[in-house]
């Protein structure tokens, strides 16, 4: 039980601390080079959308109002929305815009496919229908193809309203300097689904049951042996979901989707794959066990109690959850909470939204539809 117990902690601390200090020692990113192409690439941006009538028209207008000189066109489907989403994006008459309103509800990727096998344009850009980019997103990406580049990941805000208690943005920020790092290596692990590019050419049609899509898309870039960068001059904003409650279904899903992807990339957990397959694994494998080696860690040290040592860890990993599921009641109960308890919370919360994930998948999740999240409010 020692064992179990102590290397348990040992990979929880080493991948949410001694990996991102290791990248932070000995790694220092460095700003994209950008090279505008002789012969302007053709792009489509691909947009899916569920249910988004309160923000898909100023998504769009966005979308037109790129400064990208070469060819743009976007898009757009309505995956059997309920609301007016479908009549919104057929309401655009403009000759770069081409809208599908689907009837029926079938999930996102079975929308990007479809999309993607729609358009004939050089470079494709993923955007979510709640994103908004910065003018020159676009431009940014495309000059950012250059020798062996596959796939361009841009940069997501994640803006918060003032009360806010979902604390994403905080660990968003926490994530986009392990991907600075990451691209800096050569070991980018997928994309800001927010906002990405890549080739035509190299996107690989997924099964209808995949969640984390800008995951596996970008996986099967880097699979095909090209190099995927990480871009933060494009830019793109997106409203933090207005609380824990809020984002709790959306983890649960994600979690779902993670250990999908994790049984189609068995291929990157190689030692072959070098750098990568050290980052996939530090990065993502261990902290989607993380729920487990929680749990092991408590029932580890349950058994060792009698020992004085051990047991003033339990007291010490009691207190832990106390302050997590007290943080959690009070902000239920809309009363503000921040500092430590905040995070411990915040932490828990997304933990346990992933082994309540695990749980789904081993039950044999099938579904590929998808939920609307509540934001915040709309684009800005």
């Amino acid at each position: 039980m020692v064992t179990v117990f102590w290397i348990s902690v040992f990979l929880l601390v080493y991948s949410y601390f001694i990996y991102p200090l290791i990248l932070k020692i000995f790694v220092k990113p460095e700003e994209i080079e950008l090279r505008e192409p002789e012969c302007l690439p053709s792009v489509d941006i691909i947009i899916a959308a569920y249910n988004e009538e309160s923000c898909i028209k100023e998504r769009i207008e966005n979308a037109l109002a790129q400064d990208y000189k070469g060819a743009l066109q976007l898009l757009v489907a309505s995956d059997g929305s309920q609301d007016s989403t479908g009549d919104i994006i057929e309401s655009f008459l403009e000759d770069n815009v081409k809208a599908f309103n689907f009837s029926k509800n079938r999930g996102k990727i079975s929308v990007l496919n479809d999309l993607v096998e729609k358009s004939e344009a050089d470079l494709l850009v993923f955007t979510d229908a709640n994103t908004y980019f910065n003018t020159d997103a676009v431009t940014t990406l495309v000059n950012s193809f250059y020798e062996n580049v596959g796939a361009v990941s841009g940069e997501l805000i994640l803006e918060t309203e003032d009360g806010n208690q979902n604390l994403d943005g905080l660990y968003w920020r926490y994530e986009q300097f392990l991907k600075k790092c990451e691209s800096k290596l050569g070991s980018l692990l997928g994309a800001n689904g927010a906002i990405y590019a890549l080739k035509r050419e190299l996107y690989q049609t997924l099964p209808i049951d995949t969640i984390v899509d800008d995951f596996c898309i970008v996986m099967n870039v880097k699979k095909q042996g090209y190099d995927v960068l990480y871009n933060d001059n494009a830019i793109a904003k997106e409203e933090v979901a207005p609380s824990l409650d809020d984002e709790y279904g959306r983890r649960v899903r994600i979690g779902i989707g993670n250990y999908k992807a994790l049984i189609a990339n068995l291929w990157a957990l190689s030692p072959a794959q070098g750098g990568m397959s050290w980052c996939y694994w530090s990065h993502k494998v261990i902290r989607w066990f993380a729920p487990h080696f929680m749990l092991l860690a408590f029932i580890s040290n349950l058994m060792l109690i009698a020992q004085p040592f051990y047991g003033v860890i339990f007291a010490m990993q009691v207190i832990f959850y106390l302050i997590a599921w007290q943080g959690q009641k009070q902000i239920n109960a809309g009363i503000q909470v921040k500092g430590i308890v905040a995070i411990i919370s915040f932490f828990v919360s997304m933990n346990v939204a992933l082994g309540q994930g695990f749980i789904r998948f081993c039950k044999g999740h099938k579904n590929g539809g998808w939920k609307r999240t509540p934001r915040g409010g709309e684009l800005k």
